[in-house]
């Protein structure tokens, strides 16, 4: 623990039944009895992998169920709104929050609480092209790690990292094709990134949809303008300007968001990188039928 912030160092990770956690912030015991966490009928969970458009999803989520974060009478940021189940350092007490609760978790499908299989509470899994993804991981550490002062990493260091799954979150491959292949089991809503990016009235009509809200069209329109990434990333609320255990301040002020693009990645990799990582992802996700946009040109 940086003890001029008192935020955890990323130095540590902890491997706990096959993923990597922080290990100043998880324990294995804590982890464990996430599967015995209380789920109420009437929770939505998101569940995504790190750096997929977690804040994104949060910030739309937040809008759709709480009128005073759409107009912003209530200064209440999307993290205490919708506080992490395995990450809650900023103490929410999540116990006591009215239902419906909204949840947020990057835990493999295999670590969730139990009682989402029950297929009542429901779960939106938010997925986002792997190569685009890395580099926004990559970018993210890195701002991180200057925020408490600790050294950043080299691309090519965390290139290897990423598709060995030696990243907090683990895997990104094992994490999408479990979830996708365990799908059945839960009251699931997939959305791609991608999508969202090239349609953002229809993601949040899809997701208003699937958590059982008619929403007007004059309200669907004030959800998709302040979930435009122009808006978030001007919304302190949503853009997580400080990330610390109950909002300690880093030395330095950070910023959530960086493009929220798609394609990003072919200014940052390298030909020969692009060419391994396309071998991995042939070979791990051979059997997974999801197609992924990897250009804001594609259709």
């Amino acid at each position: 623990m940086d003890e001029s912030t008192g935020r955890p160092s990323l130095a540590k990770l902890l491997l706990h039944r096959g993923i990597y956690f922080l290990e100043e912030v998880n324990t294995p015991e804590q982890i464990d009895s996430l599967e015995h966490f209380p789920v109420r009928d009437s929770d939505v969970f998101l569940v995504t992998y790190p750096k997929s458009g977690t804040a994104w999803t949060q910030q739309i989520l937040c809008s759709i169920y709480h009128e005073g974060h759409l107009n912003k009478t209530e200064n209440i940021a999307t993290v205490d709104r919708m506080p992490w189940i395995e990450y809650n350092i900023r103490k929410v007490d999540i116990d006591q929050m009215p239902s419906p609760r909204l949840l947020t978790t990057h835990l493999p499908h295999y670590l969730v609480p139990k009682g989402l299989k029950n297929k009542k509470a429901k779960i939106i899994y938010v997925t986002r092209n792997p190569k685009d993804n890395m580099v926004s991981y990559y970018h993210y550490g890195n701002m991180i790690r200057e925020s408490i002062e600790e050294p950043t990493v080299m691309l090519e260091e965390h290139f290897e990292n990423y598709c060995t799954g030696k990243v907090v979150g683990g895997s990104w491959f094992d994490h999408v094709k479990g979830w996708h292949s365990h799908k059945g089991d839960f009251n699931i809503l997939f959305l791609h990134y991608e999508d969202m990016m090239k349609d953002l009235r229809g993601a949040v009509l899809k997701i208003s949809s699937f958590v059982g809200k008619d929403l007007d069209d004059q309200t669907v329109d004030a959800i998709v303008e302040q979930a435009t990434f122009k808006n978030m990333k001007n919304d302190p609320l949503a853009n997580y300007e400080y990330v610390g255990p109950e909002a300690t301040k880093p030395p330095k002020k950070i910023n959530f968001l960086r493009k929220g693009t798609i394609g990003d990645w072919k200014n940052v990799m390298t030909v020969a990188q692009n060419e391994k990582f396309d071998k991995i992802f042939q070979e791990k996700m051979k059997d997974v039928p999801i197609k992924f946009i990897w250009d804001i040109n594609e259709n």
